[in-house]
């Protein structure tokens, strides 16, 4: 699997528009619940004038808010920016920490957002599994878990050291375009054979639609069965 999504894309990157740690953990603080495309429109503006901790924390919640006020749960987020702001400063020099726990202890950061910044910002091994990623997890049948958590820690376990360090964005950027959430793209997928998802769409349906007469439902339609009724 992530030698074909390697071959189709040999070096994934975020879409998330940033020139330095501090910028991508900010970005990806506002990205929860928003999309990427939304985040870049709001930090184009907010980091030309707040590129670093000292000067987005001289910003005030109520600048800070001007900025972002477009993405959602932007009180909160500005809430939590500012007191991660505050938090590089007095104990890591404004700098952003290249450990979990640190990460972890700033407001509003959590397992998901560290992992992110661990291996966008520092290159290493983790695969942060968002919502794109727990899907495609366990429609490929590559880690399949109930929760969060447990796709992660299969992902630890299984995905080959040569595919590591992209691991994550391949996952992300293949549900994000191709395994969508109401609408997979099957036939445009390089993993289709290899795919255990059983409501996957079948490879004819990507270019026509069977003949009436051949007895194959029709796309996206299921077949219902007649009950008998009780006299």
């Amino acid at each position: 699997m992530f030698a074909r999504l390697r071959a189709a894309n040999p070096e994934p990157r975020t879409e998330l528009v940033y020139d330095s740690p501090f910028q991508l953990l900010i970005a990806v603080m506002l990205s929860a619940q928003a999309t990427d495309r939304g985040v870049n429109k709001a930090t184009k503006t907010l980091f030309a004038v707040a590129p670093d901790a000292a000067s987005m924390r001289a910003l005030g919640l109520a600048g800070l808010k001007r900025h972002i006020a477009s993405i959602g749960l932007y009180n909160t987020k500005a809430a939590n920016i500012l007191k991660t702001c505050k938090q590089l400063i007095e104990w890591h020099e404004g700098k952003v920490p290249r450990n979990r726990e640190a990460l972890e202890a700033l407001p509003g950061v959590g397992r998901k957002t560290a992992n992110v910044v661990l291996n966008t910002a520092f290159g290493e091994e983790t695969i942060a599994v968002d919502t794109h990623i727990f899907r495609v997890a366990n429609r490929l049948g590559l880690a399949p878990g109930r929760t969060v958590r447990e796709v992660e820690d299969r992902l630890d376990r299984l995905v080959p050291k040569p595919f590591r360090r992209h691991a994550h964005h391949w996952l992300i950027l293949h549900g994000r375009y191709v395994c969508k959430a109401r609408k997979p793209l099957c036939g445009a997928c390089v993993l289709f054979d290899l795919c255990t998802y059983k409501d996957k769409v079948t490879k004819w349906t990507a270019t026509e639609s069977p003949p009436v007469s051949s007895g194959v439902p029709r796309p996206g339609l299921r077949s219902r069965s007649r009950r008998w009724k009780r006299p």
